[in-house]
């Protein structure tokens, strides 16, 4: 049994927290003991782990050979699948159906905004993520051209393609719009004629040959039929890991998203960063709707703000803002190091601000939280927006603030040590003899309450990856939510982690039966 909890989003919400009884020694006797002897404790504990039954996942994970975490390698992500298409095609019943679970939405309607346009998905053992594009413009005027511009993006990010046609209708003129980008973009596509509900309408998906994409894959997204091919032809030309997402580790400045909701002051702030100083202006290959990359200095250092312009000049369109908002987001989370999530002072904490942050938390990136427009607060919004702090981002008070002025550039120069306060917390690996060693002295000191009458006792953690940290927790049990944020904010008291995400996943594993 594993189970898996990211503290960094988790509330109180349904749990009770844990209190401890009393203060502790953990970090004086931490403090006093050499790394010789936490590497003695944590030798014993893992030999004790032999009486257990391991899988061959967890003997891959203790010999430190599940990842290559070093931090000089590139990170290594999940391929990207996009499923794109005009309207009524069944391209989110098709999402839908690969994930086995109804995520997205079903009905292409206007204005409609979702939360999450990528997915985690997982075919016969092999992990990929599956890019949605939803959030259709019905413009009567531009629908050809607007529907080309956003499969654009989402092709942008992906590593393949499903260009999903309606196979009862053939190829229309919006379709060849998709089709001729499509070319353009060189990446692997597989044409899938949807709602081919039985063999007789097989004849109709083969009227889409002429495409040029060639054969076509007759599914039934509605039924299921003929998905199962199709993934397994997707999963062949999907490469291994992600060639198009994901952070580059070394050589080069740290990247920064800057994000937030629009009207936020994003375009006021890059411009004050920028300035004079601004050193290169990196327009990728191709067309305006490329992400563009700014590398500004900061604090004597070059720092590469990702996809930010690209996020601006999407202002003059109306409709679909939000939904090109929400991809753009992700698309800059994707490729960035530390998000910088903007919020407006003078304003109400919206609901939009607080799923922009969800945004930023679930993308496992380092996190600076800036409030804009400082200058014009008087006395009483202050007091409220305490009030608003304490009570809508409690879940993310171990991420550093900024206070700031986008306009006049006041308090800009706190950015940077709020930057690398996130960074480093985020870099941050603990060794298994001390993470080991802290975890004897927590328990020790506030043990799991007794639930059931039983007691489940933690044998033996390691630190499985940084960047985000994440942490692997071998028990005998299952471990309160309560109890394990509270592991959570006492790991961050004592190694420091601030400004990024902590996952603590837990696997559960009985004592071997002793052979007669």
């Amino acid at each position: 049994m594993t189970d898996s909890l990211d503290t960094g989003t988790a509330g109180a919400a349904g749990n009770d927290e844990y209190v401890p009884e009393g203060a502790d020694q953990v970090a004086e006797h931490l403090a006093a003991m050499d790394d010789a002897e936490a590497e003695q404790r944590a030798a014993t504990l893992r030999a004790g782990l032999d009486d257990y039954d391991l899988d061959e996942e967890d003997a891959r994970l203790l010999a430190g050979q599940g990842e290559d975490w070093d931090a000089d390698t590139p990170t290594r992500m999940d391929p990207v699948l996009a499923i794109i298409g005009r309207p009524n095609v069944g391209k989110s019943t098709l999402v839908n159906r690969i994930l086995g679970r109804r995520e997205a939405v079903v009905e292409d309607v206007p204005g409609v905004t979702r939360d999450r346009v990528s997915y985690p998905a997982e075919w016969t053992g092999r992990k990929f993520t599956l890019v949605d594009t939803g959030g259709w413009e019905h413009d009567a005027k531009g629908l050809h051209a607007m529907v080309a511009e956003q499969a654009e993006v989402a092709v942008s990010m992906a590593d393949a393609v499903l260009f999903v046609v309606d196979a009862t209708v053939g190829a229309t003129a919006t379709d060849e719009a998709v089709m001729r980008m499509l070319r353009k973009s060189k990446k692997p596509v597989l044409l899938v004629a949807n709602k081919v509900d039985d063999f007789a309408q097989e004849a109709d998906a083969s009227m889409l040959w002429g495409l040029g994409f060639g054969q076509p894959y007759p599914v039934s997204a509605l039924h299921g039929r003929g998905v199962a091919d199709l993934l397994d032809a997707a999963l062949e030309v999907l490469p291994e890991f992600s060639a198009i997402a994901g952070v580059e580790r070394s050589g080069g400045p740290r990247r920064v998203a800057l994000i937030g909701r629009p009207n936020v002051g994003k375009s006021s702030l890059l411009n004050k960063l920028a300035g004079s100083e601004r050193s290169v202006v990196n327009e990728l290959a191709g067309t305006t709707r490329d992400p563009v990359d700014e590398y500004i200095e900061l604090g004597g250092r070059t720092w590469r703000f990702v996809d930010t312009a690209g996020i601006r000049r999407r202002q003059h369109m109306a409709q679909g803002a939000e939904y090109y908002a929400s991809l753009r987001t992700q698309a800059a989370l994707e490729k960035a190091e530390v998000a910088v999530v903007l919020l407006a002072s003078d304003e109400v904490l919206s609901e939009q601000d607080v799923r922009i942050l969800s945004l930023a938390i679930e993308s496992g990136r380092a996190l600076v939280i800036a409030f804009n427009k400082w200058d014009l607060m008087d006395d009483e919004r202050r007091r409220w927006l305490e009030r608003e702090i304490e009570k809508d981002l409690a879940h993310v008070e171990w991420a550093p603030r900024v206070n700031l002025s986008a306009k006049t550039g006041w308090h800009r120069d706190r950015l940077v040590p709020a930057l690398d306060k996130a960074l480093a917390g985020w870099d941050t690996r603990i060794p298994t003899g001390r993470l080991n060693a802290f975890l004897g002295e927590l328990v020790a000191a506030h043990p799991h309450p007794v639930r059931g009458g039983k007691q489940p006792r933690i044998l033996f953690g390691t630190q499985a990856q940084s960047r985000p940290p994440k942490f692997v927790l071998f028990t005998t049990g299952f471990l309160d939510p309560g109890y394990r944020r509270f592991i959570t904010r006492r790991l961050r008291e004592t190694f420091g982690f601030e400004g990024t995400p902590i996952e603590i996943s837990m696997r559960v594993r009985e004592r071997r039966s002793k052979k007669k």
